[in-house]
């Protein structure tokens, strides 16, 4: 069930249209700029190893061998993989060879040397 602005909302028609983005109608008209949201306890179970954009937003960051890196302040789309942005500014690959761990119940990331870039 979507939310709009805490309130719930039925979803009409959902489709992709240009470049492939998302879009939906709703049962009835909502202004733009609406908060959508959708309850974490709706949200489908992800396979080990995914993680939602709000799980890792907020984890401590360090570098195997304990150097302190940053704190997660958002996840950036980029075109052959997604970034960390560190709160300064420091952007992490998500990749393999960057990430050694993602904890989520400690609430860290654990990186492999020399990828801050």
């Amino acid at each position: 069930m979507l939310h709009v602005d805490g309130v719930p909302a039925k979803v009409v028609v959902s489709r992709r249209v240009g470049r492939g983005r998302h879009a939906i109608l709703l049962d009835r008209p909502v202004e733009r700029g609406s908060v959508l949201m959708v309850l974490r306890s709706q949200l489908p179970v992800l396979p080990e190893g995914e993680f939602y954009a709000f799980e890792i937003i907020g984890l401590r960051v360090e570098e195997v061998g304990g150097r302190a890196c940053g704190t997660v302040k958002d996840l950036l789309p980029g075109p052959a993989n997604d970034n960390l942005e560190l709160d300064d500014g420091s952007l992490i690959p998500m990749v393999e060879d960057a990430i050694r761990s993602i904890d989520r119940e400690e609430g860290i990331i654990l990186l492999n040397p020399g990828f801050i870039l």
